[in-house]
Protein backbone atom coordinates (compact mmCIF):
# COMPACT_ATOMS: atom_id res chain seq x y z
CA UNK A 1 0.00 0.00 0.00
CA UNK A 2 0.99 3.20 -0.94
CA UNK A 3 1.28 6.41 1.61
CA UNK A 4 -1.83 7.86 0.26
CA UNK A 5 -4.25 5.03 1.30
CA UNK A 6 -2.63 3.03 4.18
CA UNK A 7 -4.01 3.69 7.40
CA UNK A 8 -2.09 4.07 10.74
CA UNK A 9 -3.69 1.87 13.84
CA UNK A 10 -2.80 3.52 16.65
CA UNK A 11 -3.49 1.46 19.60
CA UNK A 12 -4.47 3.09 23.48
CA UNK A 13 -5.25 0.01 25.10
CA UNK A 14 -2.60 0.55 27.69
CA UNK A 15 -3.06 4.05 28.35
CA UNK A 16 -6.81 5.26 27.73
CA UNK A 17 -7.79 1.85 27.94
CA UNK A 18 -6.18 1.60 31.55
CA UNK A 19 -8.28 4.44 32.42
CA UNK A 20 -11.20 2.32 33.01
CA UNK A 21 -11.90 2.25 36.92
CA UNK A 22 -10.47 -1.48 37.83
CA UNK A 23 -8.34 -2.00 34.55
CA UNK A 24 -5.12 -0.76 35.65
CA UNK A 25 -2.34 -3.19 34.89
CA UNK A 26 1.05 -4.63 35.75
CA UNK A 27 4.31 -3.73 33.94
CA UNK A 28 4.24 -7.56 33.25
CA UNK A 29 0.56 -7.32 32.23
CA UNK A 30 1.10 -4.66 30.00
CA UNK A 31 4.22 -5.60 27.83
CA UNK A 32 2.12 -9.16 27.77
CA UNK A 33 -0.44 -7.44 26.10
CA UNK A 34 2.05 -4.85 24.06
CA UNK A 35 3.55 -7.63 22.34
CA UNK A 36 -0.16 -9.50 21.27
CA UNK A 37 -0.68 -5.97 19.95
CA UNK A 38 3.08 -6.06 17.86
CA UNK A 39 1.76 -9.60 16.62
CA UNK A 40 -1.41 -8.05 15.26
CA UNK A 41 0.35 -5.28 13.63
CA UNK A 42 -0.66 -2.01 15.35
CA UNK A 43 1.33 0.76 14.07
CA UNK A 44 1.87 2.56 17.24
CA UNK A 45 1.21 1.61 20.83
CA UNK A 46 0.24 4.35 23.47
CA UNK A 47 2.13 2.46 26.34
CA UNK A 48 1.18 4.63 28.92
CA UNK A 49 1.52 8.42 30.89
CA UNK A 50 4.93 8.33 31.90
CA UNK A 51 4.44 11.09 34.88
CA UNK A 52 1.53 9.49 36.06
CA UNK A 53 3.58 7.69 38.39
CA UNK A 54 6.74 5.66 38.75
CA UNK A 55 4.48 2.30 37.77
CA UNK A 56 3.83 4.10 34.85
CA UNK A 57 7.20 5.31 33.84
CA UNK A 58 8.45 1.64 34.16
CA UNK A 59 5.56 0.28 32.35
CA UNK A 60 6.67 2.49 29.24
CA UNK A 61 10.03 1.95 29.40
CA UNK A 62 9.53 -1.93 29.75
CA UNK A 63 7.77 -1.74 26.67
CA UNK A 64 9.52 0.46 24.85
CA UNK A 65 12.69 -2.47 25.20
CA UNK A 66 10.83 -5.48 24.53
CA UNK A 67 9.00 -4.33 21.64
CA UNK A 68 10.43 -3.76 18.11
CA UNK A 69 8.28 -4.14 15.59
CA UNK A 70 5.78 -1.28 16.31
CA UNK A 71 6.11 2.56 17.20
CA UNK A 72 6.12 2.97 21.42
CA UNK A 73 4.27 6.07 22.42
CA UNK A 74 4.02 7.83 25.37
CA UNK A 75 1.58 10.67 26.30
CA UNK A 76 2.50 13.78 28.06
CA UNK A 77 0.66 16.96 29.09
CA UNK A 78 1.95 19.89 27.86
CA UNK A 79 4.32 20.23 30.60
CA UNK A 80 8.07 20.55 30.75
CA UNK A 81 8.51 17.43 33.30
CA UNK A 82 5.94 15.47 31.59
CA UNK A 83 7.24 15.70 28.31
CA UNK A 84 11.18 14.88 29.60
CA UNK A 85 9.73 12.03 31.92
CA UNK A 86 8.01 10.78 28.10
CA UNK A 87 10.86 11.10 26.50
CA UNK A 88 12.95 8.87 29.30
CA UNK A 89 10.95 6.06 29.19
CA UNK A 90 10.52 6.10 25.17
CA UNK A 91 14.38 6.14 24.78
CA UNK A 92 14.95 2.16 24.54
CA UNK A 93 11.95 1.91 21.89
CA UNK A 94 13.16 0.97 18.65
CA UNK A 95 11.08 3.80 16.95
CA UNK A 96 9.55 6.06 19.54
CA UNK A 97 6.72 9.04 19.76
CA UNK A 98 6.23 11.69 22.06
CA UNK A 99 2.02 12.71 22.09
CA UNK A 100 1.59 15.95 23.90
CA UNK A 101 -2.06 17.46 24.30
CA UNK A 102 -3.54 20.42 25.77
CA UNK A 103 -7.03 21.39 26.13
CA UNK A 104 -8.69 24.23 23.57
CA UNK A 105 -12.61 23.72 24.43
CA UNK A 106 -14.13 27.18 26.22
CA UNK A 107 -15.48 25.15 28.92
CA UNK A 108 -11.79 23.37 29.40
CA UNK A 109 -9.47 26.55 28.98
CA UNK A 110 -11.85 28.52 31.37
CA UNK A 111 -12.64 26.03 33.93
CA UNK A 112 -9.69 23.51 33.82
CA UNK A 113 -6.93 25.28 32.97
CA UNK A 114 -7.65 29.08 33.89
CA UNK A 115 -5.89 29.96 30.74
CA UNK A 116 -6.79 32.08 28.04
CA UNK A 117 -6.39 31.42 24.10
CA UNK A 118 -3.15 32.62 23.73
CA UNK A 119 -1.59 31.42 26.73
CA UNK A 120 -2.73 27.83 25.89
CA UNK A 121 -1.50 28.38 22.02
CA UNK A 122 2.22 29.28 23.21
CA UNK A 123 2.01 26.17 26.17
CA UNK A 124 1.43 24.13 22.69
CA UNK A 125 4.21 24.93 21.05
CA UNK A 126 6.63 25.12 23.55
CA UNK A 127 6.07 21.39 24.45
CA UNK A 128 6.11 20.75 21.11
CA UNK A 129 9.23 22.15 20.63
CA UNK A 130 10.60 20.19 23.58
CA UNK A 131 9.13 17.15 22.36
CA UNK A 132 10.67 17.62 18.73
CA UNK A 133 14.53 18.45 20.84
CA UNK A 134 13.79 14.56 22.45
CA UNK A 135 12.56 12.66 19.76
CA UNK A 136 11.77 12.65 15.58
CA UNK A 137 7.76 11.58 16.04
CA UNK A 138 5.71 13.96 17.77
CA UNK A 139 1.89 13.95 18.13
CA UNK A 140 -0.25 16.90 19.43
CA UNK A 141 -3.42 16.90 20.53
CA UNK A 142 -5.90 19.71 21.00
CA UNK A 143 -8.12 18.01 23.93
CA UNK A 144 -11.98 18.55 23.73
CA UNK A 145 -11.63 19.27 19.83
CA UNK A 146 -15.00 18.51 19.33
CA UNK A 147 -16.34 20.90 21.28
CA UNK A 148 -13.84 23.84 20.28
CA UNK A 149 -13.83 26.97 17.88
CA UNK A 150 -12.78 25.94 14.48
CA UNK A 151 -10.89 29.57 14.11
CA UNK A 152 -8.73 28.74 17.51
CA UNK A 153 -8.07 24.85 16.38
CA UNK A 154 -6.49 26.21 12.98
CA UNK A 155 -4.49 28.39 14.78
CA UNK A 156 -2.44 26.00 17.23
CA UNK A 157 -2.55 23.46 14.62
CA UNK A 158 -0.95 25.69 12.44
CA UNK A 159 1.44 27.03 15.12
CA UNK A 160 1.75 22.85 16.34
CA UNK A 161 2.94 21.66 12.97
CA UNK A 162 5.77 24.63 12.17
CA UNK A 163 6.62 24.02 15.77
CA UNK A 164 7.43 20.14 14.54
CA UNK A 165 4.22 18.21 15.34
CA UNK A 166 4.33 14.96 13.04
CA UNK A 167 0.81 14.12 13.46
CA UNK A 168 -2.26 16.09 14.78
CA UNK A 169 -4.98 14.56 16.60
CA UNK A 170 -8.59 15.83 16.91
CA UNK A 171 -10.17 13.92 19.51
CA UNK A 172 -13.46 13.81 20.46
CA UNK A 173 -12.89 13.96 23.91
CA UNK A 174 -16.14 13.41 25.38
CA UNK A 175 -17.76 11.32 22.48
CA UNK A 176 -20.21 14.73 21.53
CA UNK A 177 -20.11 14.86 18.01
CA UNK A 178 -22.30 13.03 15.11
CA UNK A 179 -20.67 11.61 12.19
CA UNK A 180 -21.59 14.28 9.98
CA UNK A 181 -20.15 16.97 12.47
CA UNK A 182 -16.95 15.57 13.00
CA UNK A 183 -16.64 14.57 9.34
CA UNK A 184 -17.17 18.61 8.15
CA UNK A 185 -14.77 19.31 11.10
CA UNK A 186 -11.62 17.98 9.65
CA UNK A 187 -12.59 18.81 6.14
CA UNK A 188 -12.82 22.53 7.68
CA UNK A 189 -8.87 21.97 9.39
CA UNK A 190 -7.25 20.27 6.65
CA UNK A 191 -8.61 22.96 4.29
CA UNK A 192 -7.84 26.13 6.31
CA UNK A 193 -4.90 25.40 7.79
CA UNK A 194 -2.22 26.12 5.57
CA UNK A 195 1.11 23.42 6.21
CA UNK A 196 -2.03 20.76 6.71
CA UNK A 197 -0.26 18.82 4.37
CA UNK A 198 3.19 18.40 6.75
CA UNK A 199 1.21 16.24 9.07
CA UNK A 200 -0.83 12.95 9.02
CA UNK A 201 -4.17 13.82 10.54
CA UNK A 202 -5.53 11.61 13.33
CA UNK A 203 -8.60 11.02 15.21
CA UNK A 204 -9.90 10.24 18.74
CA UNK A 205 -13.15 9.14 19.40
CA UNK A 206 -14.84 8.34 22.50
CA UNK A 207 -18.20 6.43 22.65
CA UNK A 208 -20.35 7.57 25.49
CA UNK A 209 -23.11 8.49 22.41
CA UNK A 210 -21.89 5.13 20.45
CA UNK A 211 -21.01 6.95 18.11
CA UNK A 212 -16.91 6.57 18.53
CA UNK A 213 -16.27 4.08 15.06
CA UNK A 214 -19.13 5.44 12.92
CA UNK A 215 -17.14 9.25 13.88
CA UNK A 216 -13.99 7.82 13.45
CA UNK A 217 -15.07 6.51 9.92
CA UNK A 218 -16.59 10.00 8.71
CA UNK A 219 -13.26 11.39 9.56
CA UNK A 220 -11.11 8.48 7.55
CA UNK A 221 -13.40 9.43 4.58
CA UNK A 222 -12.18 13.42 5.08
CA UNK A 223 -8.45 12.14 5.08
CA UNK A 224 -7.76 11.47 8.51
CA UNK A 225 -5.01 8.53 8.04
CA UNK A 226 -4.76 7.43 11.57
CA UNK A 227 -7.19 6.41 14.24
CA UNK A 228 -6.50 6.02 17.77
CA UNK A 229 -8.62 3.33 19.46
CA UNK A 230 -8.92 0.23 21.74
CA UNK A 231 -8.99 -3.50 22.11
CA UNK A 232 -12.60 -4.42 23.09
CA UNK A 233 -13.34 -0.66 22.77
CA UNK A 234 -11.91 -0.45 26.29
CA UNK A 235 -11.52 2.85 27.97
CA UNK A 236 -12.96 5.55 30.08
CA UNK A 237 -16.52 5.89 30.97
CA UNK A 238 -18.45 4.44 27.87
CA UNK A 239 -14.63 3.36 26.25
CA UNK A 240 -12.95 4.62 22.67
CA UNK A 241 -13.74 3.06 19.23
CA UNK A 242 -13.07 -0.06 18.76
CA UNK A 243 -10.21 -1.41 16.89
CA UNK A 244 -11.67 -4.60 15.61
CA UNK A 245 -14.86 -3.15 14.77
CA UNK A 246 -12.49 -0.45 12.82
CA UNK A 247 -10.11 -2.51 11.25
CA UNK A 248 -12.94 -5.31 9.86
CA UNK A 249 -15.13 -2.16 8.92
CA UNK A 250 -12.57 -0.97 6.45
CA UNK A 251 -11.39 -4.50 5.21
CA UNK A 252 -15.02 -5.45 4.74
CA UNK A 253 -15.86 -2.72 2.63
CA UNK A 254 -13.05 -1.96 0.63
CA UNK A 255 -15.57 -1.06 -2.13
CA UNK A 256 -16.45 2.13 -0.06
CA UNK A 257 -13.14 3.09 1.09
CA UNK A 258 -9.90 3.79 0.36
CA UNK A 259 -7.78 3.05 2.75
CA UNK A 260 -6.89 -0.83 4.83
CA UNK A 261 -4.55 -1.64 7.22
CA UNK A 262 -1.52 -3.79 8.27
CA UNK A 263 -3.75 -5.56 10.63
CA UNK A 264 -3.24 -9.11 10.84
CA UNK A 265 -7.06 -10.07 11.92
CA UNK A 266 -6.29 -13.47 12.76
CA UNK A 267 -4.92 -12.22 16.07
CA UNK A 268 -7.84 -9.97 16.62
CA UNK A 269 -9.46 -12.33 18.85
CA UNK A 270 -6.52 -13.61 20.83
CA UNK A 271 -5.80 -10.22 21.62
CA UNK A 272 -9.39 -9.57 22.67
CA UNK A 273 -9.83 -12.64 24.92
CA UNK A 274 -5.68 -11.62 26.72
CA UNK A 275 -6.65 -8.14 27.35
CA UNK A 276 -10.58 -9.40 28.88
CA UNK A 277 -8.84 -12.07 30.97
CA UNK A 278 -6.23 -9.40 32.22
CA UNK A 279 -8.24 -6.54 32.51
CA UNK A 280 -11.41 -8.55 34.09
CA UNK A 281 -14.06 -6.86 31.67
CA UNK A 282 -15.74 -9.14 30.02
CA UNK A 283 -16.91 -9.05 26.15
CA UNK A 284 -20.65 -9.19 25.99
CA UNK A 285 -21.61 -11.57 24.03
CA UNK A 286 -23.29 -9.79 21.05
CA UNK A 287 -19.94 -7.53 21.00
CA UNK A 288 -19.38 -7.19 17.13
CA UNK A 289 -16.56 -9.26 15.88
CA UNK A 290 -15.00 -10.60 19.20
CA UNK A 291 -18.49 -11.33 21.09
CA UNK A 292 -18.95 -15.01 21.25
CA UNK A 293 -22.50 -14.57 19.61
CA UNK A 294 -20.73 -12.82 16.38
CA UNK A 295 -20.76 -15.54 13.84
CA UNK A 296 -23.67 -17.72 15.55
CA UNK A 297 -27.02 -18.61 13.85
CA UNK A 298 -29.77 -19.79 15.41
CA UNK A 299 -32.55 -18.68 13.77
CA UNK A 300 -33.80 -22.16 11.40
CA UNK A 301 -33.95 -19.86 8.21
CA UNK A 302 -30.37 -17.89 8.72
CA UNK A 303 -28.96 -21.87 9.69
CA UNK A 304 -30.56 -22.48 6.46
CA UNK A 305 -28.98 -20.05 4.73
CA UNK A 306 -25.48 -19.97 5.89
CA UNK A 307 -25.21 -24.13 5.40
CA UNK A 308 -26.21 -23.45 1.76
CA UNK A 309 -24.01 -20.94 1.28
CA UNK A 310 -22.14 -18.96 3.79
CA UNK A 311 -22.55 -15.67 2.39
CA UNK A 312 -26.36 -15.11 2.94
CA UNK A 313 -26.13 -14.19 6.19
CA UNK A 314 -22.13 -13.54 6.87
CA UNK A 315 -20.20 -11.02 5.55
CA UNK A 316 -16.89 -11.69 7.32
CA UNK A 317 -15.25 -15.22 7.58
CA UNK A 318 -15.03 -16.02 11.18
CA UNK A 319 -11.68 -17.65 10.40
CA UNK A 320 -10.28 -14.19 9.29
CA UNK A 321 -10.28 -12.75 12.76
CA UNK A 322 -9.21 -15.49 14.89
CA UNK A 323 -12.25 -18.04 15.43
CA UNK A 324 -11.61 -21.70 14.08
CA UNK A 325 -13.96 -24.40 14.04
CA UNK A 326 -12.12 -26.94 14.70
CA UNK A 327 -10.13 -27.76 18.55
CA UNK A 328 -7.41 -29.39 19.43
CA UNK A 329 -8.99 -32.51 22.00
CA UNK A 330 -5.90 -32.22 25.14
CA UNK A 331 -6.51 -34.49 28.29
CA UNK A 332 -4.94 -35.81 30.63
CA UNK A 333 -2.91 -38.42 28.83
CA UNK A 334 -1.52 -35.56 26.40
CA UNK A 335 2.36 -33.92 27.25
CA UNK A 336 4.29 -30.98 27.35
CA UNK A 337 4.89 -31.06 23.56
CA UNK A 338 1.29 -31.00 22.63
CA UNK A 339 0.45 -28.40 25.27
CA UNK A 340 3.30 -25.92 24.00
CA UNK A 341 2.52 -26.56 20.40
CA UNK A 342 -1.21 -25.68 20.97
CA UNK A 343 -0.47 -22.78 22.59
CA UNK A 344 1.83 -21.67 20.33
CA UNK A 345 -0.93 -22.03 17.90
CA UNK A 346 -3.24 -19.98 19.69
CA UNK A 347 -0.25 -16.64 20.21
CA UNK A 348 -0.36 -17.76 24.11
CA UNK A 349 3.37 -16.64 24.65
CA UNK A 350 5.76 -17.91 27.97
CA UNK A 351 8.45 -15.79 28.66
CA UNK A 352 10.01 -18.48 31.16
CA UNK A 353 10.25 -21.72 31.47
CA UNK A 354 8.61 -21.37 34.70
CA UNK A 355 5.63 -19.77 33.51
CA UNK A 356 5.34 -22.28 31.31
CA UNK A 357 5.89 -25.10 34.00
CA UNK A 358 3.49 -23.81 36.00
CA UNK A 359 0.69 -23.61 33.18
CA UNK A 360 1.15 -26.92 32.03
CA UNK A 361 0.84 -28.37 35.71
CA UNK A 362 -2.38 -26.57 35.68
CA UNK A 363 -3.65 -27.86 32.39
CA UNK A 364 -2.43 -31.42 33.91
CA UNK A 365 -5.08 -30.59 37.10
CA UNK A 366 -7.88 -29.39 35.05
CA UNK A 367 -7.10 -32.27 32.98
CA UNK A 368 -8.18 -34.26 36.05
CA UNK A 369 -11.41 -32.72 35.97
CA UNK A 370 -12.37 -32.37 32.58
CA UNK A 371 -12.94 -35.04 30.01
CA UNK A 372 -11.74 -32.20 26.96
CA UNK A 373 -9.57 -29.11 27.27
CA UNK A 374 -10.87 -26.63 24.94
CA UNK A 375 -8.61 -23.86 23.52
CA UNK A 376 -10.68 -20.79 25.64
CA UNK A 377 -9.60 -23.53 28.85
CA UNK A 378 -6.14 -22.77 27.71
CA UNK A 379 -6.75 -19.28 27.35
CA UNK A 380 -7.61 -19.16 30.93
CA UNK A 381 -5.14 -21.67 33.09
CA UNK A 382 -2.04 -20.03 30.83
CA UNK A 383 -3.47 -15.97 32.10
CA UNK A 384 -3.96 -17.73 35.50
CA UNK A 385 -0.38 -19.30 35.80
CA UNK A 386 1.19 -16.06 34.53
CA UNK A 387 -0.07 -14.26 37.21
CA UNK A 388 0.28 -16.41 39.39
CA UNK A 389 4.04 -15.98 39.79
CA UNK A 390 4.22 -12.25 39.10
CA UNK A 391 1.69 -11.39 41.63
CA UNK A 392 2.84 -12.00 45.00
CA UNK A 393 0.93 -14.84 46.14
CA UNK A 394 1.31 -14.35 50.37
CA UNK A 395 -2.02 -15.71 50.22
CA UNK A 396 -3.64 -18.92 48.98
CA UNK A 397 -6.26 -21.41 49.30
CA UNK A 398 -5.38 -24.66 50.99
CA UNK A 399 -8.97 -25.86 51.62
CA UNK A 400 -12.73 -24.94 51.20
CA UNK A 401 -15.68 -26.80 52.37
CA UNK A 402 -19.49 -25.30 52.41
CA UNK A 403 -22.55 -26.95 53.13
CA UNK A 404 -25.44 -25.41 51.27
CA UNK A 405 -28.88 -26.85 51.83
CA UNK A 406 -32.39 -25.54 51.17
CA UNK A 407 -34.15 -23.88 54.60
CA UNK A 408 -30.54 -23.90 56.47
CA UNK A 409 -28.14 -20.68 56.24
CA UNK A 410 -24.68 -21.95 54.21
CA UNK A 411 -21.86 -21.78 55.93
CA UNK A 412 -18.23 -22.01 54.68
CA UNK A 413 -14.97 -23.03 56.06
CA UNK A 414 -11.79 -22.07 54.53
CA UNK A 415 -8.04 -22.35 55.30
CA UNK A 416 -5.58 -20.32 53.78
CA UNK A 417 -1.89 -20.19 53.58
CA UNK A 418 -0.97 -16.90 54.80
CA UNK A 419 2.49 -15.73 54.90
CA UNK A 420 3.28 -19.78 55.37
CA UNK A 421 0.98 -20.24 58.35
CA UNK A 422 -2.29 -22.08 57.92
CA UNK A 423 -5.32 -20.19 59.20
CA UNK A 424 -8.55 -21.93 59.21
CA UNK A 425 -12.32 -19.82 59.60
CA UNK A 426 -15.73 -20.64 59.21
CA UNK A 427 -18.74 -17.80 58.80
CA UNK A 428 -22.71 -18.01 57.36
CA UNK A 429 -23.63 -16.14 54.43
CA UNK A 430 -26.73 -15.90 51.90
CA UNK A 431 -24.71 -18.42 50.03
CA UNK A 432 -21.66 -20.45 49.46
CA UNK A 433 -19.99 -17.70 48.01
CA UNK A 434 -20.83 -15.27 50.19
CA UNK A 435 -19.69 -17.23 53.28
CA UNK A 436 -16.64 -18.11 51.52
CA UNK A 437 -16.13 -14.17 51.38
CA UNK A 438 -16.82 -13.82 54.53
CA UNK A 439 -14.68 -16.91 55.87
CA UNK A 440 -11.65 -15.24 53.95
CA UNK A 441 -12.32 -12.09 55.05
CA UNK A 442 -12.11 -13.41 58.60
CA UNK A 443 -8.69 -14.68 58.46
CA UNK A 444 -7.04 -11.60 56.49
CA UNK A 445 -9.86 -8.92 59.07
CA UNK A 446 -9.75 -7.27 55.48
CA UNK A 447 -12.12 -3.88 55.20
CA UNK A 448 -12.13 -3.78 51.38
CA UNK A 449 -15.31 -2.94 49.67
CA UNK A 450 -16.84 -5.58 46.28
CA UNK A 451 -17.54 -3.18 43.84
CA UNK A 452 -18.24 -6.28 41.12
CA UNK A 453 -19.02 -9.56 41.16
CA UNK A 454 -19.01 -11.05 37.71
CA UNK A 455 -19.40 -14.95 36.62
CA UNK A 456 -19.20 -16.42 32.97
CA UNK A 457 -18.61 -19.78 31.09
CA UNK A 458 -15.77 -20.45 29.29
CA UNK A 459 -16.74 -23.43 27.67
CA UNK A 460 -20.25 -25.10 26.88
CA UNK A 461 -21.17 -28.09 29.35
CA UNK A 462 -22.11 -29.12 32.75
CA UNK A 463 -18.04 -29.66 33.24
CA UNK A 464 -17.21 -26.11 31.74
CA UNK A 465 -14.98 -24.22 33.91
CA UNK A 466 -16.52 -20.96 35.59
CA UNK A 467 -14.52 -17.79 35.32
CA UNK A 468 -15.06 -15.50 37.69
CA UNK A 469 -14.15 -12.04 37.76
CA UNK A 470 -14.12 -9.37 40.93
CA UNK A 471 -13.27 -5.80 41.41
CA UNK A 472 -12.45 -4.70 45.06
CA UNK A 473 -11.93 -0.95 46.51
CA UNK A 474 -10.02 0.37 49.72
CA UNK A 475 -8.75 3.54 50.32
CA UNK A 476 -9.10 4.63 46.85
CA UNK A 477 -7.50 1.65 45.22
CA UNK A 478 -9.04 -0.64 42.77
CA UNK A 479 -7.95 -3.95 41.50
CA UNK A 480 -9.05 -7.00 39.72
CA UNK A 481 -8.72 -10.47 40.73
CA UNK A 482 -9.93 -13.48 38.74
CA UNK A 483 -10.22 -17.17 39.33
CA UNK A 484 -11.58 -20.55 37.15
CA UNK A 485 -12.48 -23.47 38.16
CA UNK A 486 -14.84 -26.44 37.48
CA UNK A 487 -16.27 -25.36 40.98
CA UNK A 488 -17.55 -21.87 40.34
CA UNK A 489 -17.99 -21.33 44.32
CA UNK A 490 -13.75 -22.21 44.27
CA UNK A 491 -13.89 -20.27 42.01
CA UNK A 492 -15.19 -17.27 43.18
CA UNK A 493 -13.00 -17.82 46.23
CA UNK A 494 -9.64 -17.43 44.11
CA UNK A 495 -10.99 -14.62 42.25
CA UNK A 496 -11.11 -12.96 46.12
CA UNK A 497 -7.88 -14.23 46.97
CA UNK A 498 -6.21 -12.92 43.72
CA UNK A 499 -7.67 -9.23 44.35
CA UNK A 500 -6.74 -9.60 47.96
CA UNK A 501 -3.50 -10.45 47.28
CA UNK A 502 -2.98 -7.35 44.78
CA UNK A 503 -4.52 -5.15 46.98
CA UNK A 504 -2.06 -5.98 49.74
CA UNK A 505 1.11 -5.47 47.74
CA UNK A 506 0.57 -3.50 44.37
CA UNK A 507 1.04 0.41 44.46
CA UNK A 508 -1.25 2.66 43.98
CA UNK A 509 -2.01 4.28 40.46
CA UNK A 510 -2.52 7.46 39.80
CA UNK A 511 -2.87 9.55 36.66
CA UNK A 512 -2.31 13.45 36.75
CA UNK A 513 -4.64 14.76 34.37
CA UNK A 514 -8.42 15.40 34.95
CA UNK A 515 -9.73 14.45 31.60
CA UNK A 516 -7.54 12.32 29.11
CA UNK A 517 -7.30 13.08 25.37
Amino acid sequence: MGETDRLIIFDTTLRDGEQSPGASMTREEKVRIARALERLKVDVIEAGFPAASRGDFESVQAVAQSIKDSRICGLARAFEADIERAGEAIAPAAAGRIHTFIATSPVHMEKKLNLSPDEVLDRAVAAVKQARNLCDDVEFSPEDAGRSEADFLCRIIEAAIDAGATTINIPDTVGYNLPRQFAGLIHELRSRVPNADRAVWSVHCHNDLGLAVANSLAAVREGARQIECTINGLGERAGNAALEEIVMALRTRQDDFPVDTRIETREILPTSRLVSNVTGFQVQPNKAIVGINAFAHESGIHQDGVLKHRETYEIMRAEDVGWGTNRMVLGKHSGRNAFRSRCDELGIQFDTAGQLNEAFQRFKDLADKKHEIFDEDLQALATEAVAALEDDQSVSLVAFRCCSETGETPVADVTLLVDGEEQRHSAEGDGPVDAGFKAIEGILQVDAQLLLYSVSNITSGTDAQGEVTVRVERGGRTVNGQGSDTDIVIASAKAYINALNRLRTRAQRTHPQNEGV
